[in-house]
């Protein structure tokens, strides 16, 4: 018998099609499912972000889901190192993920440093244009590394940790991200505000 694995790309591994549409699990619920994308260097507050915008969302009686980067480096993606191809790996498989929940009608909330353009437009084609909202959670450096309660910066500074974004590794910054939020400048609540006015959630 053949593993899914051996069955990638070909004719018979087909996609399978329940008899509950994303659209009845959507008229259930009374959302539409889509996905906020939280892209930018480490330190720059996409988590925290993520989670108050999700904590204000489930306040409001949405239904919604957070995938932290960082949680799924610890699963799903933790046969992954940091080369360029395992990046974009690891970027691929949070979007099939995002894609799931879009399919279930929930509004997801992903944090992912997710460094380059053609990884984010890979993620906005495997979600969907029409479900995908990117945030350029936006700070300079020098304040992320002051933030820097891991000490990550730290040791890429000194050779430590090798291909770290922002240090010796490139981050290439949304070029027309949905919304653009200075977490150097901006409270924690005028950035959930922000979203939340921008989402026009129905």
């Amino acid at each position: 018998m053949k593993t899914l694995m051996e069955n990638r790309g070909l004719p018979d591994a087909l996609r399978h099609q329940g008899d509950v549409s994303r659209e009845l699990r959507e008229q259930k619920s009374g959302q539409r499912g889509r996905v906020i994308w939280f892209t930018g260097l480490s330190g720059a507050g996409k988590s925290t972000l993520a989670n108050a915008v999700e904590a204000a969302l489930h306040r409001g009686g949405f239904k919604t889901f957070l995938l932290d980067g960082d949680t799924l480096r610890q699963g799903l993606c933790n046969n992954l190192g940091f080369s360029r191809q395992d990046r974009s790996e690891n970027v691929r498989r949070i979007a099939e993920v995002n894609r799931l929940f879009v399919d279930a009608g929930l509004i997801t909330l992903t944090a992912c440093i997710s460094p380059m353009r053609e990884d984010r437009e890979r993620a906005r084609q495997i979600i969907g244009a029409e479900n995908f909202f990117e945030i350029w959670v936006n700070c300079p450096l020098a304040i992320c590394e002051e933030r820097d309660v891991k000490g990550m910066y730290k040791k890429a500074r000194a050779g430590e940790i090798m291909e770290f974004t922002g240090i010796s590794s490139p981050y290439e910054h949304p070029l027309n991200a949905a919304l653009v939020l200075q977490t150097d400048r901006l409270s924690i609540e005028e950035c959930v505000t922000e979203v939340i006015q921008q989402l026009r959630l129905e």
